[in-house]
Order: structure tokens, then C-alpha cells, then sequence
């Protein structure tokens, strides 16, 4: 099945993005404080069902596709809820904590992506009758669950040159990139003969629904068991390298709309639909020419203190001082003070999301535009002056790049996979759905 490793988070933060703004009655219902599932120790409260329920049929809404009934929903809801709670049970027994703070930049993120400041998402969330509190609790096991899965990837051997060589000769690297979607029916690893077939025969009937005329995304979030049954089982744009081969030899011989028959997996059955085909695209990357000025807190100087600094660097350097004069004599950061705060060319993300969230707000021009308001990070307070931007065609030199994250994004799917389904084979779950 794909299933990306580093996607749960960002599924949470697109349904709160999708909903803001948007009301949607047709499930509305009275909260019940009641468990519909006990998971290990853990309990899953109706409340929190409720809510998840309502944020994917809002974003079912916007997709223009058609709510199933509500059983199918609470049903594919609830399992997704279930499996989330087990990686963050499992997280926080081996030590894995979200912090507030790590919350507070996730809504953060949501909210610059809504155009928002905090308090105005959490009182547009409010007004739909959302509860922010539960909301945040939520983005809290993601962050926590998401931490889990990135470890359990990274824990997959390195991806050696020779790796790499094989692939780049092959026929498959480069090309043609496919949009496809995916309906996963699994299959226990352990399963009789009988249990097989009865999955397959289950499988042929969803294949047979959708030849006659089932909306292949209806047909996903009614029987799909993968994590992306809920998006319409879209797993977005893939190239043939970035596919198990056993997809791979399939997709490259479909067209646009085109429906795979059945495929079996180890895990169960797979049907895959080609929604778009492009060529791969070349990498393009964006770079900045900017200066930085840092102030770290110390012994001798609070973190307030630090802040005051850098407010009153910005005033100076507003008032006509040079940026990278008052770097030299001030800056905490010890890589590029003593050549004027010049952090050279530096492409797109490569700081850190907090750095680039600044970036984006500068423009190359006056100082008004240029240069940053002090924003803070653990290290300390920073001010940046954008200096200059350009567009660098890489496509050349990152192409080895690409081919070893192809091969460890690929090998640690694998790994992610199959940790979540003994996960889920081996808990005591007991669900409690009327």
C-alpha cells in the first residue's frame, strides 16, 4: 500500500484549513459523552468522534464528492482514531512528548495558512461549534504519532551508492509522474487460505461496483482500509520509481481514468486508479541571499533582554546604520558574524520552517520590505535582511539526491507499514458503536 510516512499531520492541519469558514449541519448532532472505544488502557469518548466526523465531511464537502452514509463514515473515522491513539500510546511509552509549544506551531501554521492570527482560528472554530480544546489535543497525538512513525522509518538501513546506481540505469528513473488514488482492502499476513479468498471475493465486488459506475473516491472512503481511504484514497503524484514495483509495472501501462484489476500485495488487495499523467517535472529551486543577526540569551543577558537588543538593532539599522557592521559587533552566531551576518545563497526550507516563514514575508527593495520584525527561536531573537532572490534550475545535481530519497522513502514506508499492522494485531481493541 503507499502510505507516507510524514502526511498525518499535515491531513490534520488541510481538514482545519478546509473547514474554517464553512458550516455543515447534515451530521450535526447533540455531543453524547460516551466511549465508543476502549484501546489498551485508553479510552476514544463519542464527543471526539463526533468532531472528527464533521471535519471530514467538510472536507468531503469541498471536494464535491458524495458523504457516504454515516455508518461508513463512523465506522473508517473511528479506525483512523483508533490507530492514531495506538502510535500515541506507544510514542509516549518510549519517551516521545509533544510540547505545547510544538502545538501552538502547528495551529500557528494553520492559521498563517487561513490568513489568521490564533485567536482568530480559535474563535472561528468556536463560532462553528468546535471544540478548540479537543482540536488541540488532536494535533497533539499527530505531532506525537507522525515523531513515532519518523523514527520507526529512520531505523531502515542506509541507502548505499551502489543502491543508487542500480536505479539511475534503470528504465523507470526519471520519466513520467502519475496522480493515482488507491483502494486497500488488507489481508492478515497469518490468514487461511479461506480468509484469502473470502478478501479477494470482497475486493472483486468493490472492482465490480466501480465498473459499474461507483465514483472510485466513494468507492475509497466506503471500503478502503488504508490511511488515505478518507482523502478518496488519493495518494497524489508519484513516479514510477517512487512505487513498489509490483504497482509500478502496472501504472506505467494505463492511461488517464484507467482502473487496475485487483493486485495482490502481502498486506491484501490493491486497486489503483490513474487520475492525471505528467512529465516529471524539472527541479527548480528557489534561493535567497539574505543577512542574519542573532542574539542568544546567556548567563548575562535574559531572554527579554535579548529581545530589547534586537528591537533596538532594528531601529538603528532603520535609522541608517549598516546591517552587516552592527552583525559583526553583535551577532551570537558564530557561522556568519564576522563576514557581516552574509548567509550566502540558501535554498527554499533549508533554515528550518520558522526561518522560511519570515522569508516569505520579506521582499528584496527598501529596508520597510527587506527587513524583518525580531522573531524568536529556541536559539535566541533574530532579525534577517533579504538581500536577493533567484530561481536555480538543479534538476542535474539533485537527481542522485532524489534517487536515495526515493529508494529510503520507499524502504521506510515499507518499514511504517508493517510496524502499524502488528500495532494494530496485537492491541486490545473493543469498539462500542451503536
Amino acid at each position: 500500500m503507499f502510505e507516507a510516512i510524514n502526511t498525518s499531520l499535515m491531513r490534520a492541519l488541510l481538514a482545519g484549513s478546509i473547514w474554517l469558514g464553512v458550516v455543515s449541519s447534515a451530521f450535526a448532532q447533540e455531543p453524547i459523552d460516551g466511549i465508543v472505544a476502549l484501546v489498551e488502557e485508553d479510552v476514544i469518548l463519542q464527543s471526539e468522534l463526533d468532531q472528527a466526523i464533521n471535519m471530514i465531511v467538510m472536507e468531503i464537502d469541498m471536494r464535491g464528492q458524495a458523504r457516504p452514509p454515516r455508518q461508513v463514515l463512523e465506522e473508517q473515522v473511528l479506525e483512523r482514531l483508533i490507530r492514531t491513539r495506538l502510535q500515541v500510546l506507544r510514542a509516549e511509552a518510549t519517551g516521545i512528548r509533544a510540547s505545547d509549544a510544538d502545538v501552538d506551531r502547528a495551529l500557528e501554521q494553520l492559521a498563517a495558512q487561513n490568513q489568521l492570527t490564533l485567536t482568530q482560528l480559535r474563535s472561528a472554530m468556536e463560532s462553528d461549534g468546535m471544540d478548540f480544546d479537543e482540536f488541540r489535543n488532536q494535533i497533539r497525538h499527530e505531532i506525537v504519532a507522525n515523531e513515532l512513525r519518523r523514527r520507526v522509518g529512520s531505523s531502515v538501513d542506509d541507502v548505499t551508492e551502489t543502491d543508487i546506481d542500480i536505479l539511475l540505469a534503470s528504465d523507470q528513473f526519471g520519466g513520467q509522474e502519475y496522480e493515482i488514488s488507491q483502494i486497500a482492502l488488507a489481508v492478515s499476513e497469518t490468514a487461511s487460505p479461506a480468509e484469502v479468498a473470502e478478501a479477494e471475493a470482497r475486493a472483486r465486488q468493490v472492482l465490480q461496483e466501480i465498473e459499474e459506475g461507483l465514483d472510485f473516491s466513494s468507492a475509497a472512503i466506503t471500503y478502503s482500509q488504508s490511511a488515505d481511504a478518507l482523502e478518496g484514497g488519493n495518494v497524489g503524484w508519484r513516479s514510477l520509481t517512487e512505487m513498489p514495483p509490483v504497482f509500478a509495472n502496472v501504472v506505467q501501462t494505463m492511461e488517464p481514468g484507467d482502473v487496475s484489476d485487483l493486485i495482490r500485495t502481502p498486506n491484501g488487495f490493491i486497486i489503483l486508479k490513474v487520475n492525471d499523467i505528467r512529465e516529471q517535472q524539472p527541479i527548480i529551486v528557489q534561493e535567497y541571499l539574505a543577512r542574519h543577526i542573532m542574539i542568544e540569551p546567556n548567563e548575562l543577558m535574559s531572554r527579554e533582554e535579548a529581545q530589547e537588543r534586537v528591537v533596538d538593532l532594528r531601529e538603528r539599522i532603520l535609522a541608517g546604520e549598516d546591517f552587516g557592521e552592527l552583525a559583526r559587533r553583535f551577532s551570537s552566531d558564530e557561522t556568519s558574524s564576522n563576514i557581516g551576518g552574509l548567509l550566502d545563497w540558501f535554498p527554499e526550507n533549508s533554515l528550518g520552517p520558522a526561518f522560511q516563514q519570515e522569508v516569505d514575508a520579506l521582499e528584496v527593495g527598501d529596508l520597510e520590505v527587506a527587513l524583518s520584525e525580531p522573531f524568536q527561536s529556541q536559539m535566541g531573537w533574530h532579525l534577517l535582511l533579504l538581500e536577493d532572490t533567484r530561481q536555480v534550475d538543479r534538476t542535474e545535481e539533485a537527481t542522485r539526491d532524489q534517487a536515495r530519497n526515493i529508494l529510503f522513502n520507499r524502504r521506510a514506508e515499507e518499514e511504517v507499514e508493517s510496524f502499524l499492522r502488528q500495532l494494530r494485531a496485537e492491541a486490545y481493541v473493543e469498539t462500542r458503536l451503536q
